[in-house]
């Protein structure tokens, strides 16, 4: 099985189906009981046809054209939401990453392991305050934006095109943004739940609102 191909199996002993990367080859034997397995099926981790990276060109082609757009990430916690926010940033077209704090940068295995190599496709940096960071980009023309559900904030679908160039900041896991940052942006966005919970998973309130701006 090549780098670029999967199998899905399916254990002989317990029956449990999961799938196998080539880049896995150990996990063969079933990783819930180590016993043998059967492939059913099998297939290319890659879509490899004309047609089909045709048809990527054109839906990207009609995607709009953003400036420059960064994301703050203040003092996040864990490694694993660092890399599914560059990997997300690097995806929807912005074009650098600034690491706050407590944030752990791509020099962590954890965040290399989720961001799958998007921190070689996005530009990073490292700064102990995230403020004085804030301070700097306004100061060159940066308009600064927050996702923090407070009094003042506005439902995500009410953003309008945004001013640019633009960073947006995503704040740790329980304090939120710090308040210092968010005196300083132009708007703060909340995204709007149907569910009892308040809030989302970082990474997955910074792909929504990531989301958001490229349809903008």
């Amino acid at each position: 099985m090549s780098d670029s191909s999967f199998e899905i199996r399916v254990c002989r002993t317990c029956g449990l189906r999961y799938p196998v990367s080539g880049r896995q080859p150990q996990a063969a034997r079933c990783p819930h009981c180590l016993g043998e397995t059967l492939v059913v099926k099998s297939g290319a981790l890659t879509c490899e046809h004309r047609e089909h990276r045709e048809r990527r060109e054109r839906e990207t082609s009609r995607l709009p054209i953003s400036a420059e757009r960064a994301v703050i990430l203040d003092n996040i916690r864990s490694a694993w939401n660092v890399g599914s926010i560059l990997r997300s940033a690097e995806g929807f077209g912005f074009s650098r990453a600034h690491l706050c704090g407590i944030t752990p940068t791509p020099e962590h295995d954890a965040v290399r392991k989720t961001a799958l190599g998007a921190e070689d496709s996005i530009a990073w940096t490292c700064h102990k305050d995230a403020v004085i960071l804030a301070q700097e980009l306004k100061r060159n023309g940066w308009t600064l934006y927050g996702l923090e559900e407070t009094d003042i904030s506005t439902s995500l679908y009410e953003m309008g095109y945004p001013h640019e160039p633009m960073a947006l900041i995503v704040g740790n896991e329980i304090c939120g943004v710090d308040p210092d940052l968010l005196a300083m942006c132009e708007r703060i966005f909340y995204i709007p739940m149907r569910g009892k919970k308040r809030s989302f998973n970082v990474a997955m309130a910074f792909s929504a609102a990531a989301y958001a701006l490229q349809t903008r």
